[in-house]
């Protein structure tokens, strides 16, 4: 990689290359860090497109006991055969780039024993200094390039080495002895499963293990190192232990690469972060526990058993107290996805459990070494620092990991590892009506709800009748069903998280009851004002409807379909002349329970010319006219009668503004002086109405009054309803 002038900057020409997925920065000194910007970009195998320029994280920060170089995060860019990188110091600070800067390629796209077996050995090539030609790294394991000497001067230095770098332990007392796994690699668990209980299992060289302790959050799904294609062969070293076997805290990282991969590359990433801590940081295994992708997926990281509380090199100075769960990706402006961010809270909430502390709760560990953290608070070597016992790397080391974005979500993670579930709420209450706060069904119902705690941290959901279980769902569901006793209970959904912690909605009043309602006033007609035709009569139909509980409404039927609500008790409607109708009704509660009632009616348009007539009148024809025609008189005194049986009646007039008045008289009694007089002219306008409760034989008269100035009274005759 050729230095700037000012030795505070560095940079590669594009550079064609044999295929890779993965690139890194590494440097000679595993303690220094790039106090500046690291950005590479590739080339897309096959299209040629280069991508942008995509920032790496300027410090790998684990710590490694023994690392060999130190190192940015490796980023994934995907199948590609050509790379360019550049390197610069940040602004208003002194320090220059480290020594022995290097560009390292890594294609892991194959795992052992599969075709292309040597694919995780890195694929770099080394670059010599400007006229010189490039010359492929015999073995794949050499530097992409080789820098000139430290002061920035032209003359080359020596060539880098790959020879391990001296012993080093910059987390002090977190060296512990190794120890290797039980039958290599880790337990290949693929399926959630209860911890296995404390055995007195022992390494190769008689060494006890740490006890593997039940926990008491269930163990989620997790692939084997097997299950990625993990190179067993490049870390033969033992796993080491956490030195008193008690994890007390989870650190939370990103590997701050590109979220470009696929769910299907996941496996390869993993292989690929691997290759790079072991072969090109020197470490003896990657420093993470657990890596987690963007799926959901969950990955062993350093072997010694998922079980066991193994020593990763995953957070410096603070390495022997904790677990790391690193997710594939960079999380600073965009918060990892749900399916990610419960399958860390699961792994949290499980590794946490085995040693009894809280997910929401805070721990004290000793500081390895001294530190810097990324919010500027500073620490000297065996410090008692407390933490959230599930912190961001930024809290206990000077990086940007986990990213913006995905610190933010903290909080939220750690509530879905303690739990409870949070957001419960009851939705809603189905088979049954609501009345105010009240619900009111025959017996049967289903209660909905929601949560905002993922269901893969819920153990169960329990519907409650009355304090009591009445139903028990696994924790995906989110409806259950429930019979209820004829009475009054309180309804509730309690969720269990798998912590075991409880939460319950408030109680929602459900009523069971089977009583239907009742037609207190059964339905019927009668006859309104309005204008007549040959095919329709202007009629009220009314009804009056209870219900011990709560009516909800009332359906018409027949001959028309409405709906009317629990207060409502007339409705104005036609009925065609001379045709028996019947009008059904259905009263509904809340309940569902129902009643039925019918009444059927026919009205009948008797002509003026059916009447008994006194005094003069004179015949009119028009097709404005009820039947064509009409009877006039300007006759003080001049009468018409008409008898019938019936229950209703109407008196059917025309009007104008020169319309006079008339006395109308009902079975021999003066009921009514109505005037006829309108300021718009009107045809067929039943202008007065009489009804009884019951059917009876009636006879209606009308007598002109023969009014000053407007004598004249138009009459086309009368509807009843029989």
């Amino acid at each position: 990689m050729e230095r700037g002038e000012d030795g505070r900057s560095a940079s590669l020409e594009r550079r064609d290359t044999r295929p890779f997925s993965m690139v890194g920065v590494t440097w000679t000194d595993p303690a220094a860090r790039v106090t500046g910007t690291v950005e590479v970009r590739a080339r897309e195998a096959g299209s040629g497109a280069w991508s942008p320029w995509l920032r790496l994280d300027g410090d790998s920060g684990q710590g490694e006991s023994g690392a060999a170089r130190g190192g940015t995060e490796p980023a994934w860019v995907g199948p590609s055969d050509g790379v360019e990188a550049r390197v610069r110091s940040a602004a208003g600070t002194s320090a220059g780039l480290p020594a022995g800067l290097r560009l390292d390629l890594i294609d892991p796209k194959a795992a052992p024993g599969s075709e292309g077996a040597n694919a995780m050995e890195p694929a770099a090539f080394r670059v010599g200094e400007v006229g010189e030609s490039d010359e492929p790294v015999p073995d794949g394991s050499g530097p992409a390039s080789q820098d000139p000497a430290p002061d920035g001067s032209s003359d080359p230095a020596p060539q880098e080495t790959e020879e391990p770098a001296p012993e080093v332990s910059p987390s002090g007392p977190e060296t512990s002895p190794s120890a290797p796994a039980p039958g290599g690699s880790a337990s290949p668990s693929t399926q959630p499963s209860p911890s296995a209980p404390p055995s007195a299992s022992a390494t190769p060289s008689g060494t006890p293990l740490p006890p593997a302790p039940p926990s008491t959050a269930p163990k989620p799904p997790i692939t084997s190192r097997a299950g990625w294609g993990a190179d067993e062969s490049i870390s033969p070293e033992e796993p080491g232990y956490l030195p008193d076997g008690k994890v007390k805290a989870v650190v939370v990282h990103h590997t701050a690469e590109s979220n470009s991969y696929t769910c299907a590359q996941g496996p390869a990433v993993v292989r690929g972060i691997y290759a790079y801590h072991v072969k090109q940081l020197g470490w003896k295994d990657v420093g993470y526990n657990f890596l987690v992708d963007k799926c959901g997926t969950v990955y062993e990281g350093r072997k010694g058993g998922v079980d066991r509380p193994v020593m990763g090199a995953h957070a410096y100075g603070f390495n022997a107290e904790t677990t790391g769960i690193s997710v594939l990706g960079t999380y600073t402006d965009t918060a990892p996805p749900q399916a990610a961010m419960v399958s860390v809270a699961r792994i949290a909430a499980w590794k946490l459990g085995q040693y009894g502390v809280d997910p929401a709760g805070t721990t004290t560990l000793t500081a390895g070494d001294s530190g810097r953290n990324y919010m500027g608070k500073t620490w000297a070597k065996g410090a008692r620092m407390t933490f959230p016992t599930i912190h961001g790397h930024r809290d206990g080391y000077n990086t940007q990991c986990p990213g913006d974005a995905f610190y933010q979500q903290l909080a939220t993670l750690r509530s879905w590892a303690a739990g409870p579930v949070t957001g419960l709420t009851l939705s809603s209450v189905t088979g049954a009506g609501k009345s105010g706060t009240t619900y009111y069904t025959k017996a049967g119902i289903t209660v909905k709800w929601s949560a905002t705690t993922p269901a893969a941290l819920i153990r169960q959901y329990e519907l409650l009748v009355d304090n009591k279980v009445a139903a028990t769902t696994a924790g995906g569901a989110t409806s259950a069903t429930a019979s209820l006793a004829a009475g009054k209970h309180a309804v509730a959904v309690r969720a269990v998280h798998q912590s075991g912690r409880t939460t319950t909605t408030p109680a929602v009043t459900v009523v069971a009851e089977t009583t239907a309602p009742s037609f207190t006033t059964k339905p019927s007609l009668a006859l309104r004002t309005g204008t007549v035709s040959t095919t329709a009569v202007p009629v009220t139909l009314g009804w009056k409807a209870t219900n011990a509980a709560a009516l909800k409404e009332v359906r018409l039927t027949a001959p028309v379909a409405k709906v009317y609500g629990p207060t409502t008790s007339s409705a104005a409607h036609t009925a065609k002349p001379g045709t028996a109708t019947a009008w059904k009704m259905t009263a509904h509660d809340q309940a569902g329970n129902t009643a039925n009632a019918s009444v059927t009616q026919t009205p009948v348009i008797v002509q003026e010319t059916s009447a008994t007539r006194a005094g003069s009148w004179t015949a009119k024809s028009s097709s404005s006219y009820l039947g064509g025609k009409s009877s006039s008189s300007s006759a003080k005194n001049a009468s018409l009668s008409w008898t019938f049986t019936g229950k209703s009646v109407a008196w059917i007039v025309s009007r104008a503004s020169s319309s006079g008045q008339a006395h109308v008289y009902v079975d021999g009694t003066k009921a009514a002086t109505v005037d006829l007089k309108s300021a718009t002219t009107k045809y067929r306008d039943a202008i007065w109405t009489k009804t009884w409760s019951t059917n009876a034989k009636h006879t209606i008269k009308i007598v002109v009054v023969g009014t000053s100035g407007r004598p004249t009274v138009t009459t086309d005759g009368i509807v009843y309803l029989k």
